[in-house]
């Protein structure tokens, strides 16, 4: 059984966890509030506490991950931490993943975010998928539609484990 993890695995964090193991994945899911975590096992997933911020949190959970979802779109924080976060926190993480069982990141490339740093993180990714090859889908649903969201990323996380060609 694959395993995902879904970073920011708020309300929609968690329908996409619910969707995902429907199918039969495995999932994780994280917040940066303690108080989170019920809800994130009450909907069936594994909690954990990390924060994207410090992509050490996130490392020290994909050992056991196929595929690792990086639902930050709409993520509160003022600009300076969500530019970090769609940033250098975010290069971080995947010039570490290289080095780790992932074979897959799904990154929500729109939401409330400022575009500006959304669209960063999209070619940050860009590169880690040429240069270590892991392979990358980026999804611009809408939160607003969360059925349609959900379905899109979870067609993402499909696509990252059978990119084609």
């Amino acid at each position: 059984m694959a395993r995902a993890l879904i970073v920011g695995c708020g309300c929609c964090g968690r329908a996409l966890g619910e969707r995902l193991l429907t199918d039969g994945w495995a999932v994780r899911g994280t917040s940066r509030r303690e108080e989170e975590l019920a809800a994130i096992e009450a909907a069936g997933i594994e909690p954990a506490l990390a924060d994207p911020e410090r992509p050490g949190t996130l490392l020290e959970l994909v050992g056991d991950v196929a595929v690792v979802v990086l639902a930050l779109g709409s993520v509160d924080g003022d600009r300076e931490l969500l530019a970090a976060i769609h940033g250098p926190r975010l290069e971080a993480l995947a010039e570490r993943l290289v080095d780790t069982p992932v074979r897959g990141v799904v990154y929500e490339a729109s939401g409330t975010v400022d575009p500006a740093p959304l669209a960063g993180g999209a070619t940050i990714l860009g590169l880690a998928a040429s240069t270590w090859r892991i392979p990358v889908e980026l999804v611009e649903a809408d939160r607003g539609e969360p059925g349609e969201w959900v379905e899109a990323m979870a067609a993402g996380v499909r696509a990252a484990i059978s990119p084609a060609g």
